[in-house]
């Protein structure tokens, strides 16, 4: 019998997508012959060797109009000269073309929404421009068959605009012993203080990261130590210049998954403080969240829907009450000056874990998959 081919779409650099990662890896080891497509930016990283084909664009546009109305061309083109009995489309900016190519190869499409694209910040604030993405899922969503979802609120906003039932897979880290020595000096960290850790590909709007930085003013035991990339990074580094800040927070890059396992494990607590600002915050379960369980890290969160259901549920946490600098550095002051609170938190963090994990959502991936051999 032949091995078929399965082509799995996404429009960023492929190299910090965990969720994507998990689902080429669960096709490869039920026998489908795996390319995973994306570009390749000015500053991306280079890839270590995985188990499944890589091919990463480059592209003459970074951003804007262009460079969707770009990736959606090339990436339609790729798929219609390359094999594939299956395609799985990332999000709604890779869905039109996976659609389109499907449809003409009768390949069969899955469509993973991370998130729920139409109601990010991005694009509610740009009205016209959501109009346009609207448009785009309006028209083929009623028409797919296989629908992934990370979270039971994101399924219930689709279900009751397009009665449709997803299929539920959150994104969770697979079960693993991360080797670290536990030294903050060892990654340039002062061993004396505390350690506060904001990580994320992408520190965005709304995050809650110029908040975090503006609460180190009423803090004097503690770092805090910001990871990754996005579009307020340069806000908060000019933030943390101000006086009664400086020399209180760390910046790192982004990086490879584990290599942050290291800095992850380092920390005392972790913030996951989104704001509710719009429909895609309010109902979202970000990644941060359970790289923190994993590594045994304590979380002070926000207050939204899916977040209070897994630190509240599984008592591995705070929730903050308010997203004014002084009240965030108050709870933040609370939860690492309480060393026996902390420890019950952290032995929370590693009892939820065995539940939080890849490991037992790839069954839910594992039996979609299999109809499509």
């Amino acid at each position: 019998m032949k091995t078929k081919c399965a082509i799995v779409c996404v429009t960023n650099d492929l190299s910090n997508d965990r969720r994507v990662d998990n689902t080429c890896s669960v096709l490869t080891s039920l026998g489908f012959e795996v390319t995973l497509v994306g570009r390749k930016r000015k500053g991306s990283i280079a890839l270590k060797p995985r188990k499944y084909a890589t091919f990463r664009m480059r592209l003459w546009f970074d951003k804007g109009f262009l460079f969707y109305a770009e990736i959606n061309m090339r990436l339609f083109f790729f798929l219609l000269v390359r094999r594939a009995g299956l395609i799985v489309a990332n999000d709604l900016d890779t869905l039109w073309p996976a659609h389109l190519a499907a449809k003409l190869k009768s390949s069969d499409l899955v469509y993973d929404t991370h998130e729920f694209f139409t109601g990010v910040p991005e694009l509610v604030e740009r009205p016209r421009v959501q109009k346009v993405w609207t448009r785009i899922e309006q028209r083929i969503f009623p028409h797919l068959k296989y629908v992934i979802t990370v979270n039971d609120s994101i399924a219930d906003l689709y279900r009751e605009l397009y009665n449709k039932t997803l299929i539920v897979i959150r994104n969770v880290p697979p079960l693993r012993d991360t080797a670290t020595d536990g030294r903050k000096a060892a990654l340039g960290i002062p061993e004396d203080k505390k350690v506060i850790l904001l990580q994320g590909a992408w520190i965005n709007k709304d995050r809650g990261g110029e908040e975090a930085v503006e609460a180190m003013a009423f803090i004097e035991n503690a770092v805090l130590l910001v990871i990754g990339g996005g579009d307020v990074i340069h806000v908060l580094k000019e933030i943390a210049e101000k006086p009664g800040i400086k020399g209180k927070v760390i910046f790192k890059d982004r990086l490879p998954f584990e290599e942050l396992c290291q800095y992850t494990a380092i920390a005392d607590i972790g913030l996951s403080i989104d704001k509710d600002t719009n429909i895609n915050y309010r109902f979202s379960l970000p990644n941060k969240l359970f790289d923190y369980i994993h590594a045994g890290v304590p979380v002070l969160a926000s207050p939204l829907v899916e977040v209070s259901k897994i630190v509240s549920g599984y008592k591995v946490g705070e929730l903050i009450t308010s997203h004014n600098p002084e009240s965030i550095a108050g709870s933040m002051l609370q939860m690492i000056n309480n060393e026996e609170q902390l420890r019950h938190y952290k032995a929370n963090c590693i009892k939820a874990r065995t539940e939080l994990c890849w490991d037992r959502e790839r069954k839910i991936a594992e039996e979609l998959y299999r109809r499509f051999l």
